[in-house]
């Protein structure tokens, strides 16, 4: 059976979609972890109203939604914990190919598929370079495969065995962007990955996350996620992780650069090609070199033709 863990922080007009998608999955062994924390909009009064005896409403302080997940995966029955975010969903075959995958792959601690991305009324795949459409089996390399590609590993299309997520303390909490990218590499340099090339699940996205209009929240300062990373790839020199830690400064880059903070992101662009030199992480280096209004009219621009 899996434990599905989902935080909700003020999710009201989407919680009930993906707890709809959780309910038509093919695969029906499942309970339903649902994490409340601290919501203010009435989304928990939804969560009750769908009336399913599988679905566990918990609620907490306000702490953030690593703490939120964390509390869900002490609260898990089972060993498969399988997350998703209150705004996400899953397409019916999800816990279906995990299953499928845990059976086969019962070595492995993470499993996962790849997923849409969707904004209004488009969606695309996740792009995963390198990787064959059909693929379903371990990774050979999760950090030369997420250094090239979209996230291979999204916080709605992945399920975890519960001795895994303890292993690696669960996701950290009091950082505000990034935790569960730090938490998928610290698995990765210990566990197998299982890997489903399908798309199965839904993230959808706003006009930030598309790169439209500037973030909301400014990167958070110091970089606890790239200290993190470069701890990893200390600990571990055989994962080369060069490429994936310069992913990271170019994501934090490119929020600085849409932000118009020029200084910042001069200094987020150069960190990255530090640890390895690509042809985006150059032409940040050029953007971060022009007048402020130049800058951010460019990146926009450019980030607005990229869907």
């Amino acid at each position: 059976m899996f434990s599905v863990v989902i935080p909700l922080y003020n999710k009201r007009t989407t919680i009930e979609r993906a707890l709809r998608s959780v309910l038509a999955q093919t695969v029906q062994d499942f309970e339903i972890v649902v994490v409340d924390d601290g919501s203010t909009d009435g989304g928990a009064e939804v969560v009750r109203g769908i009336g399913d005896p599988r679905i566990r409403l918990i609620h907490q302080a306000n702490a953030g939604v690593s703490a939120a997940r964390n509390r869900g995966i002490a609260e898990a029955r089972h060993e498969l914990i399988a997350f998703l975010d209150a705004d996400d969903e899953w397409l019916p075959d999800f816990l279906a190919s995990i299953r499928r995958m845990a059976q086969q792959h019962p070595e492995a601690g993470v499993y996962a598929t790849r997923y849409f991305l969707q904004y209004g009324e488009k969606r695309q795949p996740a792009i995963l370079r390198g990787l064959a459409d059909g693929f379903e089996g371990i990774l050979e390399d999760y950090f030369a495969l997420a250094s090239r590609s979209h996230p291979p590993i999204h916080a709605s299309a992945v399920c975890v065995r519960k001795n895994a997520l303890l292993k690696v303390g669960g996701f950290p909490v009091g950082i505000t962007s990034g935790e569960d990218l730090l938490t998928w590499a610290r698995l990765a340099c210990g566990e197998s990955v299982a890997y489903c090339a399908t798309p199965l699940a839904v993230f959808h996205q706003d006009e930030a996350g598309m790169g439209l209009r500037p973030p909301s929240r400014v990167p958070q300062s110091p970089d606890r996620v790239g200290a993190g990373l470069e701890e990893l790839r200390r600990q571990h020199p055989d994962k080369r992780m060069e490429a994936y830690l310069a992913l990271w400064h170019k994501m934090r880059a490119s929020c600085f650069l849409r932000l118009g903070m020029r200084r910042q992101a001069l200094c987020e662009t150069l960190n990255g090609l530090s640890c390895h030199v690509s042809p985006r992480l150059l032409a940040y280096l050029g953007l971060a070199l022009l007048p402020r209004p130049a800058m951010q009219r460019c990146f926009l621009a450019g980030s607005s033709a990229r869907f």
